[in-house]
């Protein structure tokens, strides 16, 4: 887990020297908050291709914009404010789990919000952004921040670490789960998507692959989980907080 300063931004050459250290390296961004000033903003501070390597490819200001944007630009990384009209940041990553869970071309979120609340990150990171931080922090640090998310890392500003630390070393759930363990990437997509209400027809679409194949997916998963039903498997994945 790795944390960023939290000082505020200097500028645009500040942003500039901060991507010095990707050079050559690229990457591509959808930014999403409801304020047009602020997108434009940081538009202004990360998105000179040349010298950050980050590449804006698209924007959005509620949660329908971004599932639409996200989904059609594919990107590799999602700027997402928390407070967003139609369901906030939460309802975003929800209905983006297919494009989180591709397991080739995954697209991540980090969190990028004026909030320090407790309860929006944890939010969030339940939901299943890969980090958390706060409007004040500085151009270089946000354009590192975004190639370590798209690398796999986890990052937060220094303080809403502990959030999440407190937040997850307080779950019961077990640390292995035998059953689970035993379900393919694939089926456990699947798995979370069945839980979620998804209908087999929006799960094909949402994976790329054919219904009779989702079909193929969800018997084996019930069979795997010794589950007779979606509901008791709806049941199932609500109790391990998959959903």
């Amino acid at each position: 887990m790795s944390a960023v300063s939290d000082t505020p931004s200097a500028g645009g050459d500040a942003a500039r020297d901060g991507g010095a250290e990707d050079a050559g390296r690229r990457v591509r961004v959808v930014l999403v908050d409801d304020h047009r000033m602020f997108r434009t903003g940081v538009q202004a501070e990360i998105g000179a291709t040349a010298e950050t390597g980050v590449e804006v490819v698209g924007e959005a200001a509620d949660v329908d914009q971004a599932v639409s944007v996200v989904a059609a630009t594919r990107p590799e990384v999602v700027l997402l404010d928390v407070h967003l009209p139609g369901g906030g940041g939460v309802e975003v990553l929800r209905r983006s789990a297919a494009l989180m869970a591709d397991p080739e071309n995954p697209v991540r979120f980090l969190a990028l919000s004026v909030s320090d609340a407790a309860e929006d990150v944890i939010g969030v990171i339940r939901g299943g952004a890969r980090g958390y931080v706060t409007k004040t922090i500085t151009g270089p640090d946000l354009v590192s921040s975004i190639f370590r998310v798209r690398d796999g890392d986890a990052v937060f500003s220094p303080r809403l670490a502990g959030f999440v630390l407190d937040a997850f070393a307080s779950t019961d759930a077990p640390p292995v789960d035998e059953d689970l363990d035993r379900l393919t990437q694939r089926e456990r997509e699947v798995l979370r998507l069945i839980a979620r209400g998804y209908a087999y027809k929006e799960i094909a679409k949402q994976l790329f692959i054919s219904v009779k194949t989702v079909e193929s997916h969800v018997s084996a998963v019930l069979r795997k989980l010794q589950l007779s039903n979606r509901h008791e498997l709806t049941r199932w994945a609500t109790a391990r907080r998959l959903v």
